[in-house]
C-alpha cells in the first residue's frame, strides 16, 4: 500500500499557489515584477560585460564578480519567469519534475552564490592585509581553482538535498502555499515523519550558509584591523569603500536565507517565509549591481570610458 501511495505521489501534479490576491493586483503585480526583474538582468548583465571588456577591471576581485553577477542572472531566471507566468495564469499548476528541477537549481545557485561570496571575502583579506603577496596567492588558476570549488560544492550539495526531499511521500494536498518550489513548503506537504530531513536540511543550511557567513564575518574582523592601520586617508577610504559593497552583499543574502532556512519546522511561517522569499529573489537579486557600481569609482569609469569609445567616437 505504502509503495502505491509514493507512486501516486511522484505521478501527481503540484499546484503553485502563489499570492491569493484580486486579478487586478495579480496584473499590477505582474508589471511591478516583470519591471524589477528587467532592471535586476540589465543590471548584472552590465557588469559581466564591463568587468569582461574593460583592461582595467581584468583583476580577481572583478573576476569574482563578474561571475556573481552571472549566477545572479541564473538564479533569477530560475525562479522569477515562473512566478510572472502564475501572475496570470489561471492554474499555478507545475509537475512534479519541473519542481524539482525548480528546487534543484535555485539551491545549487544560491548556494554557490554563498561560497563565492566567502571567496571573495578572502580575496579582500588577502590584498588588504597581505598586499605584497597579493599577486602572488591570488593567480589566475587559483581564482579559477577557487570558482570552480564554489559551483560543484553548490551542485554537489543541492543534488544530495532535493533527493532528500523528493523522495518524501506526498499523499496529501499538493498546494504548495508558496510562489515557487523551496523547501519549508514542500516539507510541510510530506505526509509523513520530516524529523529526520528537518535534521538534515538544517546541517545542509549550516554548511551552506552558516559556516561562510561566518567565515567572513572573522575576515573583516581582520579586514577592519588592517584598514585602520592605514595611515594615508584616501587609501583608507578606498579600502573600506571596496569591502563596504561585498559586505552589504552578503550581510543582504545570508541574512535573509538564514532567517528562513535555518529554523525548526513548528517555527514556519509560510506567510512570512513568502515575504522574506519575495525580498530574497527579486529586491535584493535587483539592489547588487546598484550596490557595488554606485560605491565603485573603477567600474563608473570603466563605463564611462565604454561609452565614450561605443558611442562618442561614433558621432564624431
Amino acid at each position: 500500500m505504502e509503495v502505491r501511495v509514493q507512486n501516486s505521489s511522484q505521478e501527481a501534479d503540484f499546484v503553485i499557489l502563489g499570492f491569493n490576491t484580486s486579478e487586478q493586483l495579480q496584473v499590477t503585480l505582474f508589471a511591478l515584477f516583470l519591471l524589477m526583474h528587467l532592471v535586476t538582468l540589465s543590471g548584472h548583465l552590465t557588469i559581466v560585460a564591463v568587468t569582461f571588456i574593460d583592461s582595467a577591471l581584468q583583476t580577481p576581485m572583478y573576476f569574482f564578480l563578474r561571475n556573481l553577477s552571472s549566477i545572479e542572472v541564473c538564479y533569477t531566471l530560475v525562479i522569477v519567469p515562473k512566478m510572472l507566468a502564475n501572475f496570470l495564469a489561471k492554474s499555478g499548476r507545475i509537475s512534479l519534475t519541473d519542481c524539482a528541477t525548480q528546487m534543484y537549481f535555485f539551491i545549487a545557485l544560491g548556494g554557490a552564490e554563498c561560497f563565492l561570496l566567502a571567496v571573495m571575502a578572502y580575496d579582500r583579506y588577502v590584498a588588504i592585509c597581505n598586499p605584497l603577496r597579493y599577486a602572488l596567492v591570488m593567480s589566475r588558476n587559483f581564482c579559477v581553482l577557487l570558482l570552480v570549488a564554489a559551483c560543484v560544492s553548490g551542485f554537489t550539495i543541492s543534488l544530495g538535498l532535493t533527493t532528500l526531499i523528493f523522495r518524501m511521500p506526498f499523499c496529501g494536498s499538493h498546494k504548495i502555499n508558496h510562489f515557487f518550489c523551496d523547501i519549508p513548503p514542500m516539507l510541510f506537504l510530506a505526509c509523513s515523519d520530516t524529523h529526520a530531513n528537518e535534521v538534515a536540511v538544517f546541517l545542509v543550511c549550516m554548511m551552506i550558509l552558516l559556516i561562510p557567513f561566518l567565515l567572513i564575518l572573522v575576515s573583516y574582523v581582520f579586514i577592519a584591523n588592517s584598514i585602520f592601520r592605514i595611515k594615508c586617508p584616501e587609501d583608507r577610504k578606498k579600502a573600506f569603500s571596496t569591502c563596504a559593497a561585498h559586505l552589504t552583499v552578503a550581510i543582504l543574502h545570508y541574512g535573509c536565507a538564514i532567517y528562513i532556512y535555518i529554523r525548526p519546522k513548528s517555527s514556519y511561517s509560510l506567510y512570512q517565509d513568502k515575504v522574506v522569499s519575495l525580498i530574497y529573489t527579486n529586491v535584493t537579486p535587483m539592489l547588487y549591481p546598484m550596490i557595488y557600481s554606485l560605491r565603485n569609482k573603477e567600474v563608473k569609469g570603466a563605463l564611462k570610458r565604454i561609452w565614450e569609445k561605443k558611442f562618442v567616437s561614433m558621432e564624431t
